[in-house]
């Protein structure tokens, strides 16, 4: 099988998971390090910006020199679009603020391009008590700024491993902004020992500004290929990066630019060759580490199981995104002389790639058949790339429902992908396996195209959440506990009330019983004052048995389904258990309820709860009020024709500020003795409604608590009548 372009840029396109869209602004801000000073800087990268806008029409790209102090603020509010800063400072906004690199720059000597640099010691020649890294102990020394890598960074890592420390062990230590700045302030003589990065003292002695046999290399190192003088390791080039506000479509296409950029666009004194793929960081980690720089100034002992258990999921993606890179750059390169071998090579990363990735991927024509899958889907579904080639995909693998009725060919999602060109994510559906048996799945199809832009099929990519549902199904179960046992808590606390809510009827039933029995006994029997005092039995009988059969009703472990139901009912029935503890306050209990309120889909039991425990706090925090002023106020009303609003207030003392703002948060509560649930619960409940839940108002003349619940739509009464 041949892969051609259209299909390996889509597949490209996919791994990089998402694409911001750009902004209405077109100018393109590209941060610089100006480590050399503002002019310098525009001089050397203009013809880079005049590259990138001659390369990507309807873009502006400007050149913003950045101070070395000026680029953490930048970076932080948004200020410019790419950065291109020594590679110190990128590990820092890597860490910090996500800022990813797309490509790293090509240094030149000649022709030679360079991707990496160190840094440079250095001291006048006629120095003869300077030659060693000891000898540096007690001088004078400048360096280019605290965060430059190549200019003082690299240097401080030699330096602490011959066990010197900069800031205590010489004489002074001072910063001179810029490169040029401290060559010139060691040949002047103001400081004994100076450190750049290397390639600047050729630079200024091929500008006619310095003279090299001027100065001396304070432990020089030697690397074969590299031509420029140096005292460091060598350390990876200054990578051009991205921030995370950028979209990942036009990164992609400054890349690509950057790619093709040749020398003769980089301008005359630019002493740079071009672009490549982003290098490795992680020697610039490790430097950050050793020294304890930002962000590793807290660092203790990392090991590598550490460093894969914090980055596995950025170590894979950008895995996938350089490997794709290369494959994109050798195809690229090759496919005018060896498009076949080219294509082939390509096929092989490709089934690489996919087979690397953990989630589902597999790709459908539009016949319905199957292009190309890759092993984990093979090993979620049973089913293999020739079974799914002789077979529609929608019959094999996407027939049926989870609940087992048919799900229509028209109705697909991946067909219907491919037939409107519209991508599309199913956060709950079903596939099923070879076996027969089905998993639940959620899964994105995004259509696919050839290289003419016309629609040849769908690639679907999906994920196994059959974790993910179990995990969610017994937080719900866990909410329902919690909720049951908040409701036998509340139901404990205001036994004594509902006891003495049955009291009565049952007393007034004895009391009846036995005035009948001394009736009967006398044998003068009035049959009309009989019948009122059985009458009266009934009565109380009823009464009683009404208050038992919703006690019963409220305590038990609800059922998941709901029912339509009316709010004014509810209401009434949980006033019935509140009663008793109102009139123990002394609380009145008004009813503004409208008569021409709609049904609401509910679990009723849930909804008394949440009623019980509005109503029960207002009880509560009005044994603080005048007893003259003890009101509960509940209001139902109309949010127009979508929703039923509830208003439980009371004339309490209101709610303290500090508590407010986690009010409805587990454990915040103003009571001694309060767990702090009964509201977090409430919320939660009405949130699974589809309602919402909020403290209306909070002041010293009471509290209002409301919550809105949905009506019932149309399709939702269609179904319960059905």
């Amino acid at each position: 099988m041949i892969f051609n372009l259209p299909r390996v840029v889509l597949l490209f396109l996919i791994l990089l998971l998402s694409l911001p869209v750009l902004a209405a602004d077109n100018v393109i801000r590209i941060g610089v390090l100006s480590h050399r000073g503002d002019d310098v800087t525009r001089q050397i990268w203009a013809p880079t910006a005049d590259y990138l806008n001659a390369a990507l029409k309807g873009y502006q790209f400007k050149i913003v020199p950045l101070k070395f102090d000026e680029i953490e603020p930048s970076v932080r509010q948004s200020e410019i679009d790419f950065l291109l800063v020594n590679s110190g400072i990128y590990v820092s906004m890597e860490v910090r603020y996500r800022v990813s690199r797309i490509a790293t720059l090509n240094n030149s000597v000649g022709n030679i391009p360079l991707n990496v640099f160190g840094g440079v010691i250095f001291a006048r020649q006629l120095r003869n008590d300077i030659n060693t890294l000891e000898d540096l102990r007690g001088k004078k020394v400048m360096a280019v700024d605290k965060t430059s890598l190549g200019g003082f960074q690299m240097e401080w890592g030699v330096l602490k491993e011959a066990k010197i420390d900069p800031f205590s062990d010489f004489a002074s230590l001072s910063f001179g902004e810029t490169h040029d700045k401290v060559v010139m302030a060691v040949r002047d003589g103001f400081v004994d020992v100076g450190m750049v990065r290397s390639g600047i003292l050729e630079k200024l002695a091929a500008n006619g500004k310095i003279r090299l046999d001027e100065f001396k290399i304070i432990h020089p190192v030697i690397y074969d290929g590299f031509p420029y003088i140096h005292s460091t390791p060598l350390y990876p080039e200054w990578p051009f990066s991205k921030l995370q506000n950028t979209p990942n479509e036009l990164a992609q296409k400054v890349a690509i630019a950057l790619f093709q950029m040749s020398q003769q666009h980089t301008g005359k004194n630019s002493h740079y060759f071009g672009w490549t793929i982003p290098l490795d960081y992680q020697q610039v980690h490790e430097l950050f580490k050793e020294l304890k720089l930002p962000p590793y100034q807290d660092e203790g002992m990392f090991t590598l199981q550490d460093a894969i258990k914090r980055y596995w999921k950025g170590i894979a993606v950008v895995s996938v995104f350089l490997l794709m890179l290369t494959i994109m750059s050798t195809w690229v390169a090759r496919l005018n002389a060896r498009l076949k071998k080219s294509n082939r090579s390509l096929e092989y990363q490709h089934d690489l790639v996919l087979n690397s990735v953990c989630d589902g991927i597999y790709g459908v024509d539009v016949n319905g058949n199957c292009t190309f899958m890759n092993r984990s889907m093979r090993k979620m579904t049973g089913w293999e790339l020739q079974e799914m080639q002789h077979g529609n995909q929608h019959d094999l693998l996407h027939h049926s429902h989870a609940d087992g009725t048919l799900h229509k060919a028209e109705d697909c999602p991946v067909y219907l992908t491919f037939r409107d060109e519209t991508p599309r994510f199913i956060a709950d559906d079903v596939f099923w396996k070879k076996d027969g048996s089905s998993f639940p799945v959620e899964y994105s199809s995004t259509p696919m195209k050839d290289h003419t832009g016309k629609t040849i099929g769908s690639v679907v990519v999906f994920r196994d959440i059959s974790e993910r549902k179990k995990a969610e199904e017994e937080n719900r179960r866990h909410q329902i506990e919690l909720a049951h046992m908040a409701r036998l808590n509340t139901m404990g606390e205001m036994a004594s009330g509902i006891a003495h809510e049955l009291n009565q009827p049952l007393t007034a039933i004895a009391t009846s019983s036995f005035a009948c029995i001394q009736m009967l006994e006398s044998g003068q029997v009035d049959t009309e004052k009989l019948i009122d005092v059985l009458e009266t039995i009934g009565t109380q009988a009823e009464h009683s048995g009404e208050i038992i059969r919703q006690l019963r009703q409220f305590v038990r472990k609800e059922q998941p389904e709901r029912s339509k139901t009316n709010i004014n009912a509810l209401i009434e029935e949980v006033l019935l258990f509140i009663q008793p503890e109102a009139r123990k306050a002394g609380v009145r209990v008004i009813r503004k309820m409208s008569p021409d309120i709609q049904e609401v889909l509910a679990q009723p039991i849930q909804i008394e709860q949440v009623l019980l425990n509005l109503c029960k706090n207002s009880i509560e925090a009005m044994l603080q009020s005048p007893e003259d002023n003890r009101f509960l106020t509940i209001t139902t009303e109309m949010a127009g024709d979508n929703a039923v609003i509830v208003t439980v207030e009371d004339t309490g003392p209101g709610i303290d500020d500090k508590i407010k703002q986690g009010l409805f948060d587990p454990f915040v509560t103003s009571k001694e003795n309060g767990l702090g649930l009964g509201l977090s619960i409430s919320q939660g409940i009405i949130e699974s409604h589809q309602g919402q839940m909020y403290l209306h108002s909070a002041s010293v003349e009471g509290t209002a608590f409301r919550f809105a619940l949905p009506v019932i739509s149309d399709s939702e009464q269609n179904n319960n009548t059905k």
